[in-house]
């Protein structure tokens, strides 16, 4: 597993050097891993070339609001896959999970062409609202809700609750490792949605990061490649916070979902 680590972090170290190089020294031979230089001119170039606080903070906004989506969309539904009976429920189930094998690039003209229509194109909205529905957040949180006793629900029924009663104040608690799950799924997969963004966003001033980061880049591509990766490293700082806070829940959550219901 060291090795594999180890393995695994080369990329992100030689990124890392490379943004701290001279641009004549970005093509230097042997690659050096480890930093061999100071020099932070590619990150304030990074703020000057393009408006990069704006693309940072249309990420976080678009996705903090998916996030928080998912959590409402995914925890109601699985609750309901999970703890309700009702006709059709298993069938319908499987067509929500058959959603997880429809590539986005199979769906994006309707869903262009239905933006268009509300008037949602060239708006944070149209990457926003589409992704509230998450298959894999519903997936694990209802493999969750169902390995809760249903002793919980029935002693909360004797006494008088409600299904939103027992969904507040039984289920929804005790499947907060399945939530952070989904929220931090949904939050890394926003922050780097970069397809969609591409399609559906045209003012500079609504790009997110991995749009801003190809204005880096420069006309046929002639951008500083220090500056390029000194914005990929910033990019990186924002989802690596939400990951590590969230770290523990996702290993678990992954566990539990992976237990046949």
């Amino acid at each position: 597993m060291i090795l594999f680590s180890a393995y695994m972090i080369i990329p992100f170290l030689w990124m890392f050097s490379m943004s701290l190089r001279l641009p004549k020294d970005s093509f230097t031979l042997p690659p050096s891993i480890l930093p061999t230089t100071l020099n932070l001119d590619s990150y304030i170039e990074v703020f000057n070339k393009v408006p990069y606080l704006n693309f940072y903070w249309n990420s976080l906004k678009i996705a903090l609001l998916t996030a928080l989506g998912v959590v409402v969309v995914s925890t109601t539904a699985a609750y309901a896959f999970a703890r309700l009976k009702f006709p059709g429920r298993d069938l319908l189930f499987i067509l929500m999970l058959a959603g997880i094998m429809v590539p986005a690039q199979v769906t994006i003209i309707p869903q262009f062409i239905m933006m268009s229509k509300v008037g949602w194109k060239d708006n944070h909205l149209a990457l926003i609202i589409p992704a509230f529905f998450n298959p894999i957040a519903i997936f694990l949180t209802r493999q969750h809700m169902k390995g809760i006793p249903a002793s919980y629900e029935e002693a909360a029924f004797i006494d008088g609750a409600g299904y939103l009663r027992v969904f507040f104040s039984i289920i929804f608690p005790m499947s907060s490792g399945a939530v952070i799950v989904g929220a931090v799924l949904s939050f890394i997969s926003s922050w780097n949605e970069f397809f969609r963004a591409l399609i559906f966003l045209n003012t500079e001033t609504k790009m997110t990061i991995p749009i801003g980061i190809t204005l880096l880049r420069g006309t046929y591509g002639s951008g500083n490649l220090s500056t390029i990766l000194a914005g990929v490293v910033l990019s990186m700082i924002a989802s690596l916070i939400f990951y590590i806070f969230g770290q523990k829940y996702l290993i678990e959550g992954v566990t539990t979902g992976g237990i046949k219901g």
